[in-house]
């Protein structure tokens, strides 16, 4: 399939239930948000008056771009290796560490497209890797 001038190398998508985010950082507070989220994507979400939405969502990006990778969250691939930030359009930014940038490339992609989406109670996001 060719997208926005290039060739679909994965798809992945994941659906995360938002009460779960909440309930691992009342449990786990500060070290379940720097296990799962860089300090950017802290930041954008927390500065909102209800951040589980917006991190249930991003959870989700990284689940769904770890399956558009084929190799789920791993060594290859940690859930900070990815961070989703918000464009001026309200679009969201993917940012990669070096990690992440070295399997973009093994897969011949050249960048990654995001759609995120929420509810009150789930959050879903979709990724395709394009060449």
């Amino acid at each position: 399939m060719n997208l926005e001038g290039g060739n679909v190398v994965g798809v992945g998508v994941d659906l995360t239930e938002i009460a779960r985010i909440r309930s691992a950082h009342t449990k786990h507070g500060q070290n379940f948000l720097d296990k799962v989220f860089t300090a950017a994507e802290q930041a954008h979400c927390l500065a909102k008056a209800d951040p589980y939405p917006s991190l249930a969502a991003r959870f989700a990006a990284k689940e769904a771009v770890s399956k558009a990778f084929g190799t789920g969250i791993c060594e290859k691939f940690l859930l900070t290796s990815i961070s989703i930030l918000g464009g001026s359009e309200g679009e969201p930014i993917v940012e990669l560490d070096d990690k992440a940038k070295k399997l973009l490339a093994e897969h011949g992609a050249k960048k990654i497209l995001l759609s995120l989406t929420h509810t009150d109670q789930l959050a879903q996001a979709f990724a395709v890797l394009v060449s």
